[in-house]
């Protein structure tokens, strides 16, 4: 192997530990919330501010993060994020109560959001044309792998050490990164001569903060309150007037023209889509596991492993079917296949059989792996070398803007469902006893007291919650299914057949090619 081969490829290494380093920790702590409730005296909101806090800030600031990138240089902009990420990392284990750990998450999100868009960029720099869809294939895929696996590596840190290595666990990686990019020496990519407007900054993270912390805390307040209609619209209006000043400057913080390039926004509308859906088999489909058929949370990260290793496996391949073809063949069987994957399984939910929802799962997994790697790599080659710190930007902030509508929408259809079908069960079998009431709400979200005493007093009423709850889910997956055939016909009528032989050179304030 040559030099040159050699660093790109250590170079690929590192990159790919960041990344899922960063994925890791969107599910990680979850396993760990209960342990650290019980050791810091943290609220019921302080659990969710634990989790949301990443996600918002992550949300709120990656495609700025792109821009910093391409302008400070993407190399200088990866190492401030990981050492951000590793000193957050640090003070979340070492968090004395829920303030401190709150805002370290937060600042997280921040390091993530300075690694995400440079890594992929530094990915597509550092290789060949003809390349790119293996690299990508191993970037993305190695990712994916770490990101199921994250319950299972969260379960057993906390079981076995402290629910602290949880997040110390990121330190050592975070080493291992660095080292391995001053040793690699990947290409900067910088684009001098660009400025960060402070104005349009902030309306930037003001309007996308607005938009994702109105989606996540809907739930909570409902989605029909002020609030939540003030914080969703008024972020809507911040984003649409940053988009009309970004749209008439010369020196844009975000390069929206990239949306002129058709192959471009085929690919961000399709990863859009995509995490709109899949949102439905991450949340619920680990809630239907452990709830309903009433695996425990280690047999439950084991279940998800079929899909997994079908992403893993399938990945490799679309990268390498993406560099001979192109993007548009492997969306489109990808996204058939996603649909397939939820449709299959919906109708089989009331039977809480596992055994009958394998198949459909690993179909499932084929999709995702399919979809995945080449439209996030196409969407990267479609922008010229220096705005692909900024493409990468926005692709990220089209996953996490479609994981948390989908979220707000499919669950918030699927927790009305199960809201209503509880009371039901409560009036059906209770005879409007409020304790007994309160006994199928507390069955409902999972907690173990109320399920037993429920099944002890009235085992009909329990079956017939699960059955509310598994055909509610099922709703979920219909709707998931329907997402994905909305992104097949993106894939149909948008995209274009064949690979590309050349590298993007045209400038987005001209007619894009």
């Amino acid at each position: 192997m040559t030099p040159d081969n050699r660093h790109k490829w250590m170079t690929l290494i590192a990159m790919t530990g960041s990344l899922s380093m960063i994925f890791v920790d969107q599910t990680v702590v979850s396993v760990a919330l209960p342990r650290i409730q019980a050791d810091l005296a943290v609220s019921q909101t302080g659990l969710q501010w634990i989790v949301n806090a990443y996600v918002l800030s992550l949300a709120a600031t990656v495609a700025l993060g792109g821009k910093i990138g391409d302008i400070l240089g993407r190399v200088h902009a990866f190492v401030a994020g990981v050492v951000l990420f590793a000193l957050a990392s640090a003070a979340c284990g070492f968090a004395p109560n829920e303030g401190i750990i709150v805002w370290a998450r937060a600042v997280q999100g921040l390091g993530a959001a300075l690694m995400l868009p440079s890594s992929a960029a530094i990915v597509i720099d550092s290789f060949d044309l003809r390349e790119r869809g293996k690299a990508m294939a191993i970037y993305v895929g190695v990712a994916q792998a770490f990101l199921a696996l994250a319950p299972l590596l969260g379960g057993f840190l906390t079981e076995y050490l402290s629910w602290r290595w949880v997040f110390w666990i990121n330190l050592p990686v975070a080493a291992l990164a660095l080292v391995m990019t001053y040793v690699s020496k990947p290409p900067e990519g910088r684009q001098p001569g660009r400025k960060i407007n402070p104005a349009y900054a902030a309306l930037l993270i003001a309007g996308m903060f607005a938009f994702v912390y109105g989606l996540q805390q809907g739930h909570d307040w409902g989605f029909g309150s002020p609030i939540t209609y003030g914080l969703v619209g008024g972020g809507l209006l911040l984003m649409a007037a940053f988009a009309y000043f970004q749209l008439r400057t010369d020196d844009p913080l975000i390069e929206l023209r990239l949306f002129r390039v058709r192959a471009f926004t085929a690919d961000a509308v399709l990863i859009f889509c995509i995490q709109f859906a899949m949102i439905i088999i991450i949340v619920f489909g680990a809630i239907y596991l452990q709830n309903i058929i009433g695996f425990t949370p280690v047999e439950t990260g084991l279940a998800f492993m079929p899909i997994i290793l079908a992403v893993v496996v399938m990945s490799q391949m679309a990268g390498r079917i993406f560099d001979r073809v192109g993007v548009k063949a492997p969306a489109l069987v990808g996204s058939f296949l996603i649909a397939v994957g939820f449709f299959s399984q919906a109708p089989f939910l009331a039977g809480a059989e596992f055994w009958v929802l394998l198949p459909g799962m690993i179909v499932l997994g084929c999709g995702i792996g399919l979809v995945m790697v080449p439209t996030n790599t196409d969407a990267l080659n479609r922008a010229p070398s220096g705005l692909r710190g900024q493409a990468s930007g926005v692709m990220q902030t089209m996953r996490q803007v479609g994981a948390t509508v989908g979220l707000a929408s499919i669950g918030g259809v699927v927790a009305g469902l199960e809201t209503m079908g509880a009371s039901r069960v409560a009036r059906e079998y209770g005879g409007g006893s409020a304790e007994f009431g309160r006994l199928v709400t507390g069955a409902l979200q999972g907690q173990p007291d109320a399920v037993a005493k429920l099944a002890a007093s009235s085992p009909e009423a329990l079956e017939a919650l699960r059955n509310t709850m598994s055909g509610s889910i099922a709703v979920g997956y219909y709707l998931a299914g329907g997402i994905t055939v909305a992104a097949f016909l993106v894939a149909l009528l948008l995209m274009k057949h064949g690979a590309q032989t050349e590298d993007a050179v045209h400038h987005v304030h001209g007619k894009p090619k």
